[in-house]
């Protein structure tokens, strides 16, 4: 469970007697009433309604770790790769303060002992520009919590640091499987293509050794981009996948039909998209198959792309209401902004920057036509905090379809996470939000943002109940509804 993460037996080997002669270097410490409110009573409140919450088993519903990691069970290969290379959270902190990303490992997958002590060292010398992030947060979580890590991070302790998460890697009880086990995890939805042949998904289910679920969602989104130039080559490796022809746009949603349903039956429970706007207009079908046809040529301009697009979503919201998948929306981010860094790197390495957008206008046509429908399970989020009570909560506190996600990415943090409970709570309450959202690759991070989303929440309904805004009573079965029951009720899970 998360409130059980401590690490035994796994100390740092013994160091040189010039090194134990020097000053003991700084506690790396965890006060049990992080994140609680400073007054004494609301904070009494608070731990309370949290030991109502912490042992809880962890849901997941949307994420990015993946599933091979825990249908190999292979044993993680270094700490760098681990907690540093992967986590974009980190390494784009790390770029801001001087330290180029190739010193960082991105991109490169293992990396050689002596490379990996490398990076672990940048991140341990450059522990001071985390001060007040998340990341911080999160990363003094894995440390002291899964290996035991007693020391502050530093250039004088970087290598024991090292040596003592290498030595618990080693042990059998640190590989992925455990990890998920012992991290009390239930649910673990993953982010998938929907060309994947989801054989990691396959192996797991039918492993009797594995109890847990690792659930695929069902990623689109580059099959809906027709202005992208790889998108007429993807769109025919969707159609050999399918076993349709997707010369014509009827093809394409045929295909789009039989792709969704192999997920189903692979457990998927919801469909994951990602553009700049959530625009929703449909077209005409004889200008819907001419914009096809078009792009598939290599003739679409980025306006034409785009309203195709638009009409796809469209598209994708009524399959949700025939098969039943959630359909998320998480728009508003300039992927790969810095050119150079995404030509050298790849994606997901830290340059994705939020964009402003609308929601109410933008997706009136889809809730117009599918709001009400009883199949349908619309989440929205975003990244930008202005919309959560000027136009999520509204929608969400109107359509019986629509709910508020949950902060994430850049939003995950305690103050914004507050402010948001403040913002959609008042027009949409508790039951209209979708449940903590962990949306990580970095696998052993995930207890402590769930951990982290519980506290918060305890604080914040401790408020209420202080304020006599609530009873004590309403307060836990809404702060265990959160953990427990939203995330089951919005994602179907």
């Amino acid at each position: 469970m998360t409130a059980q993460l401590v690490a035994t037996d796994c100390r740092p080997p013994r160091r040189p007697a010039t090194m134990a002669a020097m000053p003991a270097s700084p506690v790396l410490a965890r006060h049990p009433d992080r994140l609680f409110p400073a007054e004494p009573r609301v904070r009494a409140i608070a731990r309370r309604l949290y030991d109502a919450v912490r042992g809880l088993p962890i849901l997941s519903p949307h994420g990015h770790v993946d599933p091979r990691w825990l249908a190999d069970d292979v044993p993680f290969a270094d700490p760098a790769t681990l907690l540093v290379t992967p986590d974009h959270y980190v390494t784009r902190l790390l770029h801001a303060n001087g330290v180029p990303l190739a010193e960082l490992g991105v991109g490169r997958g293992p990396l050689p002992e002596h490379e990996s002590r490398q990076v672990w060292g940048r991140l341990c010398e450059h522990w001071p520009v985390f001060a007040g992030t998340p990341t911080r947060y999160w990363l003094e979580a894995e440390l002291t919590e899964i290996f035991g890590v007693t020391r502050r991070p530093s250039a004088r302790t970087a290598d024991a640091i090292y040596d003592q998460i290498a030595a618990c890697l080693a042990r059998d009880g640190y590989r992925p499987r455990a990890l998920f086990e012992r991290f009390g995890i239930s649910v673990l939805a993953t982010t998938d293509d929907p060309c994947d042949d989801l054989a990691a998904h396959a192996r797991l289910a039918a492993d009797p050794g594995f109890s847990g679920r690792v659930l695929p969602a069902f990623r689109p989104d580059r099959y809906l981009e027709a202005a992208r130039p790889s998108w007429a080559a993807d769109v025919g490796r969707l159609g050999e996948v399918a076993g349709q022809d997707t010369g014509s746009y009827a093809g394409w949603v045929r295909a789009m039909e039989r792709r969704r349903a192999y997920f189903i039956e692979h457990g998927a429970t919801s469909a994951d998209h990602s553009h700049d706007d959530v625009g929703t207009e449909p077209l005409a079908p004889h200008e819907a198959e001419r914009l096809y046809r078009g792009a598939l040529a290599g003739d679409v301009t980025e306006a034409g792309g785009r309203a195709l697009r638009r009409h796809m979503i469209m598209e994708m919201a009524r399959m949700s209401c025939d098969d039943g998948l959630v359909m998320t929306l998480h728009p508003g981010v300039r992927r790969n902004h810095h050119g150079p860094t995404a030509a050298a790197y790849g994606p997901d390495t830290g340059h994705d920057i939020p964009l402003r957008v609308e929601y109410t206008d933008a997706l009136r046509p889809l809730l117009e036509r599918f709001g009400t429908h009883p199949n349908l399970h619309l989440v929205l989020f975003t990244l930008d905090e202005t919309v959560f009570s000027r136009e999520l909560a509204p929608l969400a506190g109107f359509y019986p379809s629509v709910y508020v996600g949950a902060p994430w990415w850049f939003l995950d943090a305690p103050d914004a996470v507050l402010r948001f409970r403040a913002a959609a709570t008042e027009t949409a309450g508790f039951t209209r939000t979708s449940g903590f959202i962990d949306d990580t690759r970095a696998f052993c991070s995930i207890p402590a943002r769930h951990d982290m989303s519980r506290r918060l929440d305890s604080s914040y309904l401790a408020r209420l109940v202080a304020e006599h805004r609530l009873e004590e009573d309403e307060a836990t079965e809404i702060a265990v509804d959160l953990v427990a029951g939203r995330p089951r009720a919005v994602f179907k899970l």
